[in-house]
């Protein structure tokens, strides 16, 4: 072997062996982008999850609706003028959790007008908004009254505001306020504007724990 021949095998065999250490190393760096991939994907699952896991987890908000727990008897005031005399009529509620504690769902039933009423209610609260949400509708009519508010301690008073269809002026906007005075009383009451704009107290309810 001449001397050009040995120096050729040589390089040969650096430049193999250069080439074998450079895939090495770059299916390693391969490897560990992978990995830290993996690991980062496996992050961003596990927050997701414990995200999804506290949103719908009932919690101490959810607490504060125990004491409507029940069944009900209720007597309603309802005026249709700020200056008119109320209705009153009279009826039961029965009020149960449901999914796993995290809806309240209420079944009512009475007279209202002279005729057999029964509505529906259901309350909540949203964890991920950190609200109360509320939802009626009744045998009076097709629409859904839908709102959203907050609670306070202090009061015991869970106030939300929302919506109704009214068919004569269409949407409607409404106050309510649910009182809890104790553990066998709790009120309800029902605030909307009249012809000029001024609040008025449309609906009052006033719950007696029938058990």
């Amino acid at each position: 072997m001449n001397r050009w021949s040995f120096r050729r095998g040589l390089l040969i065999l650096v430049g193999a062996i250069c080439l074998s250490l450079a895939s090495v190393g770059y299916a390693s760096a391969e490897q560990d982008q992978a990995g830290s991939k993996g690991q980062s994907m496996d992050t961003a699952t596990q927050a997701m999850m414990a995200a999804w896991q506290a949103y719908a987890s009932p919690s101490d908000n959810h607490k504060v609706l125990d004491p409507l727990v029940g069944t009900w008897s209720h007597v309603v005031k309802s005026w249709m003028m700020p200056d008119s005399q109320p209705e009153i009529s009279k009826g039961t509620t029965e009020t149960q959790w449901t999914m796993g504690g995290r809806y309240l769902r209420s079944a009512v039933s009475g007279m209202a007008m002279g005729q057999p009423f029964e509505g529906m209610a259901i309350t909540g609260f949203d964890n991920a908004k950190q609200a109360y949400q509320t939802l009626w509708l009744d045998n009076m009519g097709t629409g859904m009254m839908i709102g959203e508010g907050t609670y306070d301690p202090g009061t015991k008073t869970l106030t939300d505001h929302g919506r109704f269809t009214d068919p004569l002026t269409g949407q409607q906007s409404y106050r309510g306020v649910a009182t809890l005075i104790d553990d066998d009383h709790y009120s309800y009451e029902l605030y909307v504007a009249d012809k000029n704009g001024k609040e008025f107290r449309m609906m009052e309810i006033v719950y007696t724990r029938a058990n």
